[in-house]
C-alpha cells in the first residue's frame, strides 16, 4: 500500500467510526449539521426509489449502485458520487453485513453554494459548453476526505457548527469542483449555461409533476428550441421530460399508497393520471407489481423488519 492509499484508508477508518457513533440503527440519520446525513444498513437492500437532491455521496463501508434511467453508477470507498440537480433514481446497497455494515455519508448543497465557491476561486467554466450528465462517479482523493472529516468532527463540538460548518462545506465543494468532473457540477450555477437552463425546467416539473404540460412551455422556460430542449434535457438527466415526470408521478403514487389508506384509482388522479388503467400498467412496469400487490408486499416487509427489531 502506497502512502496516499494508506492515508485514505486511515481517513475512511476514522470516518466509519464517527458515522457508527451517530447511526446506531439501520436507516437514514439526520445530523446536527443541516444537510448532512448518515446511512447505515446491515444487509443488502432491495432497490429503493426516490429523488436525489444535489448532493455529494460517499460510501465509507460496503458498496452501492444507483440507476439513473438505464445508466448504472457503482461506487464504493474508492469513489464518490455527485448528483448536481434533482434526479429520480433507483438506489440499492449491494455490499453489507451485520459484521461490516454499509455506511454512507450524504451532503446536500445548493447551486448558490456552488456559485459562491466559483466566485471566490480561479475555477473557470465556459457557459457555452455543452451540458453534461448531472450524475457522476469520481475517484476518492485524500484532500476531499480531509475536508469531509473536519466537517464530521464538528458533531463532537456542536457549538462550533454554526461558524465552521459553512467553511468546511465550502472546502468540500471546492475539492469536488477541482476534481475530474468538476465542470459538470460548476455548470449548474453558471447563468446562461445549458445545464443552468435545464435546471429551471427540472424545477418546474418537480413543482408541477401532477399537471400536464406542453413541451413548448418547457422550451420557453429554458429559452431553447423544442429540439434543443429535448437534446439537453436528455443529456443532463438521461431521460426525456415526459419520462422524468412519469418517474416523479409513480414515486409519489407509491408513497401515497404506503402512507394513506386509499385506493389506486384515487391516487392515480391525485398524481395527474387521467386513466387508472394506464396508471396501473405504468406502475407495474416500473415497480414489477400491480399497485395492490406492491403495497401489500412492502407492508409485509415493513412489519417483518419491525418484529425483528423488537425481538418478536
Amino acid at each position: 500500500m502506497d502512502l496516499v492509499s494508506e492515508r485514505i484508508y486511515k481517513q475512511q477508518d476514522e470516518l466509519a467510526k464517527l458515522i457508527d457513533r451517530y447511526s446506531v440503527r439501520d436507516g437514514v440519520h439526520a445530523t446536527a449539521i443541516p444537510s448532512l446525513f448518515f446511512m447505515r444498513h446491515s444487509n443488502v437492500t432491495e432497490p429503493s426509489y426516490g429523488v436525489y437532491k444535489p448532493s455529494l455521496c460517499i460510501v465509507v463501508q460496503g458498496a452501492k449502485e444507483v440507476w439513473l434511467a438505464q445508466e448504472r453508477f457503482k461506487y464504493s470507498p474508492a469513489d464518490y458520487l455527485v448528483a448536481s440537480v434533482d434526479l429520480p433514481v433507483i438506489a440499492q446497497v449491494t455490499e453489507a453485513s451485520s459484521d461490516v455494515p454499509y455506511m454512507g455519508f450524504k451532503l446536500e448543497f445548493t447551486p448558490g453554494q456552488i456559485l459562491e465557491v466559483l466566485s471566490d476561486s480561479e475555477i473557470r467554466v465556459e457557459p457555452k459548453e455543452n451540458a453534461k450528465r448531472a450524475m457522476f462517479v469520481s475517484r476518492m482523493e485524500s484532500s476531499l476526505l480531509d475536508a469531509v472529516l473536519r466537517l464530521v468532527r464538528l458533531l463532537e463540538n456542536p457549538k462550533d457548527i454554526p461558524v465552521l460548518a459553512p467553511l468546511f462545506m465550502k472546502e468540500i465543494l471546492y475539492r469536488v469542483l477541482q476534481g475530474q468532473h468538476g465542470v459538470t457540477l460548476a455548470q449548474i450555477a453558471i447563468e446562461g449555461s445549458s445545464a443552468y437552463r435545464i435546471r429551471d425546467v427540472i424545477e418546474y416539473i418537480m413543482n408541477n409533476y401532477d399537471k400536464s404540460f406542453r413541451i413548448e412551455e418547457l422550451a420557453e422556460i429554458a429559452n431553447m428550441s423544442v429540439s434543443s430542449l429535448h437534446r439537453h434535457f436528455k443529456e443532463v438527466t438521461a431521460m426525456s421530460p415526459i419520462q422524468f415526470q412519469k418517474q416523479l408521478r409513480l414515486q409519489e403514487a407509491r408513497r401515497l399508497l404506503l402512507s394513506e389508506s386509499t385506493d389506486a384509482a384515487d391516487v392515480a388522479f391525485r398524481v395527474g393520471y387521467e386513466s387508472p388503467s394506464q396508471f396501473s400498467r405504468e406502475y407495474s412496469r416500473m415497480f414489477g407489481y400491480s399497485p395492490k400487490k406492491d403495497i401489500k408486499r412492502l407492508r409485509a416487509q415493513y412489519d417483518h423488519r419491525n418484529r425483528v427489531r423488537g425481538g418478536g
